[in-house]
């Protein structure tokens, strides 16, 4: 299935994608799409090429995976990638640089972290529009006892939920859409 996978998930009805990270992008012809679906026998259905114009995808940042959609932000220019398993996708521009994870519901999306790393505590929940992903609230996210979010481990989206862990394996929060 390539080499540098970022991320990979299944959806609901046994697709399974898997988004690249630039060590694999490069270098590996399977992974050069940098965002692939296979079926759950391991054959590749399909692989995303940006339209004419768009920046290909360099590493995935942040992804999210339900019911035969993927959703994905990608360095360079992190625009947020809507795929359905059909292979349409449709991309929209997304205020939010480098956001490293995300959540998403109908015309929502909730994205974790933005630009350099001293700001991955910053939480923003975006409408969609046909072409953009528009800002309409922000704010910091803190643990539940108030204190600053310092450190965590990848984010997993899952539709509407973001999973995040904590300082130990066994310990993980929730934020929803």
């Amino acid at each position: 299935m390539g080499r540098a996978i970022e991320f990979m998930m299944a959806d609901r009805q046994n697709n399974l994608w898997s988004a690249y990270f630039d060590e694999g992008v490069y270098v590996d012809p399977v992974s050069a799409a940098g965002l692939v679906r296979w079926d759950s026998g391991g054959n590749r259905l399909w692989g995303y090429s940006a339209p004419q114009g768009v920046e290909y995808i360099d590493t995935v940042y942040a992804f999210n995976v339900l019911d035969r959609i993927a959703w994905a932000t990608y360095y360079p220019t992190f625009p947020l990638l809507e795929v359905h398993a059909d292979g349409r996708f449709r991309l929209r521009k997304n205020p939010v640089p480098s956001p490293l994870g995300m959540a998403v519901q109908g015309d929502q999306v909730l994205m974790l972290g933005s630009g350099p790393r001293d700001r991955r505590d910053r939480l923003h929940r975006c409408r969609m529009t046909a072409d953009e992903a528009v800002i309409v609230e922000e704010a910091e996210l803190t643990m539940p006892n108030g204190a600053p979010l310092k450190h965590y481990a990848r984010p997993v989206g899952r539709g509407e939920r973001l999973y995040l862990r904590g300082t130990s394996p066994r310990q993980w929060y929730v934020l929803r859409v």
